[in-house]
Parts: structure tokens; C-alpha cells; sequence
């Protein structure tokens, strides 16, 4: 038998798995708060230049802190709410 196969055939013995210790996770909103704003950030960053690479808006901190704003809510509404 191959470990391919092996591993196809766990069974619910093997105990909690990783979504059981997730959905029981009392893990602080803060930390996600946190991680949502510097992603949405850099995301932006990265959509502004590439934006002013293609000479359709100017990379500049505006640009890039409304952008992620704007994700920063599109994120919080449609995940942590």
C-alpha cells in the first residue's frame, strides 16, 4: 500500500484535527485586526503601482490608504462579521 493510499483511509480514531482546534480557537481579534490591516495595505500598495505602472493612477499615499481602507471594510464585513 502506498502512503497516498494510507493517508485516504484516516479514520475519525486519529482524534481532534486541525478544523476541531480551529473552531474551538478563542484567538484574539486583535491579532486579526492587525493582520487584515498591514495585508490590505500591502495589497494596495501592490494594486496602486501596478495601477501607475499601467499610467491609469499615480502611486501615492493617498491612493494606497484609500484603497486599503476600502478593503480593509470590504474585508472586516464580509469575514469577522
Amino acid at each position: 500500500m502506498s502512503a497516498e493510499e494510507s493517508a485516504d483511509e484516516g479514520t475519525d480514531d486519529d482524534g481532534p484535527g486541525i478544523r476541531e482546534g480551529v473552531e474551538r480557537s478563542s484567538g484574539d481579534p486583535k491579532v486579526l485586526l492587525a493582520m487584515n490591516a498591514v495585508l490590505s495595505t500591502w495589497f494596495a500598495w501592490v494594486v496602486v503601482w501596478g495601477l501607475d505602472f499601467l499610467g491609469v493612477a499615480a502611486l501615492t499615499a493617498v491612493n494606497v490608504a484609500t484603497l486599503a481602507l476600502i478593503l480593509f471594510g470590504v474585508t472586516y464585513v464580509a469575514v469577522l462579521r
